[in-house]
């Protein structure tokens, strides 16, 4: 109806860049690469008497130190190459030979470039790969014209964004946050004066910083990440899908020696470490399950962090912390493959028993099963009952006591200070209810017009109601997902778990090795290296029973750099290729093994 008016409507144009805009953020990456010592002998630190008792002594982010890493056995391989973050190399395609690819050379390339997956099907083609290059080769200046819908620069073509319209949107919400880094920097004189586009040879401008980095919403960059992730997962059959439940690390107190059982209690502590990140999923072959909200993984895990000052190495643990968190809580939900949920409390008399704190005179209230409770619906029926009592003649009332009524004052209830207020005995006050009052002449509660006795009742319990509930607490297993260890080497010993990490306009990619046996030791099971340790009274450091957590992370790409986002891609798009790899299954190994 109003198309006709669309070109009335002048398009938009750059103009001089903005004055008085705050300093810009600066761009200081964390530096927390913990390191084991060559020669694990040489130290002189005691073990710790048990991991999680030392990881459950942690009570804010600020007490996160260098000794906890050390407890974990972790070890960073920093700035390591693609090679590297990949387990097996072979995955990753080439870094080179790319250019100038058409449509036949990619065809030809399909035999030795796709791969069987473990959802039956094979991997995207690379023809895909070399559209996603092209896109992601776009100037940024003219993406951010094509999705602010300006003209093209003169004697140039109009881009075409394709599947990373999405991307380039995102990045360009932030440029008005962060400085375009591909762009040589704006200096003071064309601040004052304005950049003539003419006669610069960089891109024309079309975007400026207006506001100081510290102050973007989280919720950009997180945005902007998924939306750079999905542009490799979306076509190897999975996706970025936010958790229907908290992702928390659960810890788990291991049992008490014999020793140490008789001098305290024997109760196991239970406790966990939240995460704020998102994981990456894979999506069911068949509709109604994808359709019905159905997951399975999950493969790797995304952490997008709003923290933009590390001048100080505690912000440099903490963050560091924080990517750690998400490797194990990723590890967690892999390892719980062909396991049914053991619910915190379950069989334990404080989830199941009904209970009253102790005190002097007993439960009081609604702690009182079938006690009348000040104003419930339950004390209209009483003051119906005095009201039934008050039609009866005054002198008989007077004359002759109710049958169940003390015959004299000393047979009656003691009064309590609530008395003058209308409180009976039973502890009801009739005042409370709205559907009767007191008369004048001192008797019985009548009826007055007021909300009407036949309320609805209500469908669901009250506040108080629920926690008076003795329940065990919520679960922390999604329903409507298939925890599936997808691309686990079986039989290794160890889980290699990926963490797409981002900070500032940055992105990086981890890969963990979590040992199983750490993972034991976190779900309550004792070290015995550690107890024997203990036993014989040494003070030198024992091996840890885990080994090491082994830590392999990739170079910060800048996502404003073509030439590094194009990088991260190709990370990426090998990480997908290893992880959705076609391999035995379960069933296949057990058929193995009894063959031979």
């Amino acid at each position: 109806m109003f198309g006709a008016f669309a070109s009335l409507i002048p398009p938009p144009t750059t103009g001089p860049p903005p004055k008085d805009v705050p300093p810009p953020t600066p761009l200081n990456l964390p530096q927390c690469n913990p390191q084991l010592p060559s020669d694990a002998g040489s130290s002189s630190k005691r073990v710790q008497s048990s991991l999680v008792r030392f990881l459950q002594t942690l009570h804010r982010p600020t007490e996160v130190n260098q000794s906890h890493f050390a407890a974990l056995g972790v070890h960073v391989h920093a700035d390591a190459p693609a090679e590297h973050v990949v387990p097996d190399p072979s995955y990753l395609p080439s870094a080179s030979g790319w250019d100038g690819v058409d449509l036949d050379e990619a065809k030809r390339r399909d035999s030795s470039f796709r791969r069987p997956l473990s959802n039956s099907r094979l991997s995207p083609e690379a023809r895909v790969y070399v559209e996603r290059r092209d896109e992601l080769s776009i100037v940024n200046q003219a993406a951010f014209r094509t999705v602010r819908r300006m003209k093209p620069e003169p004697g140039k073509p109009a881009v075409r964004l394709g599947n990373c319209y999405e991307f380039f949107r995102q990045l360009e919400f932030m440029a008005s946050y962060w400085d375009d880094t591909s762009l040589p920097p704006l200096s003071d004189d064309d601040v004052e004066q304005g950049q003539d586009p003419q006669t610069t040879s960089a891109p024309q401008r079309t975007t400026y910083r207006t506001i100081s980095g510290s102050q973007m919403p989280p919720e950009l960059r997180h945005n902007l990440i998924s939306a750079f992730v999905k542009l490799v997962s979306y076509d190897f059959g999975c996706n970025i899908a936010p958790p229907r439940v908290e992702p928390r690390l659960h810890l788990v107190e291991p049992p008490l020696t014999e020793r140490k059982r008789k001098g305290g209690p024997s109760t196991r502590r239970i406790s966990y470490f939240s995460s704020g990140c998102v994981f990456l999923y894979r999506t069911p072959l068949t509709r109604e399950a994808a359709r019905a909200g159905i997951v399975e993984g999950p493969i790797a895990a995304v952490s997008a962090r709003n923290t933009t000052n590390f001048t100080k190495p505690t912000e440099s643990n903490i963050d560091f912390g924080r990517e750690l968190i998400a490797a194990l809580v990723t590890a967690q939900l892999r390892a719980r493959e062909g396991k049914a949920e053991k619910r915190v409390g379950e069989g334990q008399w404080w989830a199941t028993a009904k209970r009253w704190g102790g005190a002097e005179g007993g439960p009081i209230g609604r702690e009182v099963e079938g006690d009348a409770i000040v104003g419930d619906k339950d004390a209209l029926a009483f003051g119906a009952e005095n009201n039934r009592g008050s039609d009866r003649d005054p002198s008989s009332s007077s004359s002759s006591p109710a049958p169940n009524a003390p015959a004299s004052a000393a047979e009656r209830p003691a009064a309590t200070g609530l008395s003058g207020l209308g409180v009976g005995a039973g502890g009801v006050s009739a005042m409370a209810d709205p559907g009767f009052t007191r008369s004048s002449s001192g008797g019985g509660p009548i009826p007055v017009r007021g909300a009407p006795l036949n309320k609805k009742p209500r469908k669901t319990l009250s506040v108080y109601d629920r926690y008076r509930m003795v329940r065990l607490p919520s679960s922390n297993w999604d329903k409507k997902a298939r925890y599936e260890a997808i691309g686990k080497i079986r039989g290794a010993g160890y889980d290699d778990v990926f963490v797409v990490s981002s900070l500032f306009h940055h992105l990086c990619v981890m890969r963990v090795r979590v040992p199983e046996r750490l993972l034991e030791v976190l779900d309550g099971a004792g070290d015995e290296q550690q107890r024997q340790g203990e036993g014989e009274g040494e003070g030198e450091e024992e091996e840890r029973s885990w080994g090491k957590l082994e830590i392999w992370r990739s170079p910060w790409f800048d996502l404003f750099v073509v030439e590094q986002r194009l990088e991260a891609m190709r990370l990426l798009w090998g990480v997908m290729a290893w992880s959705m790899r076609a391999t035995a299954t379960r069933k296949d190994e057990d058929q193995v093994m009894a063959g031979a």
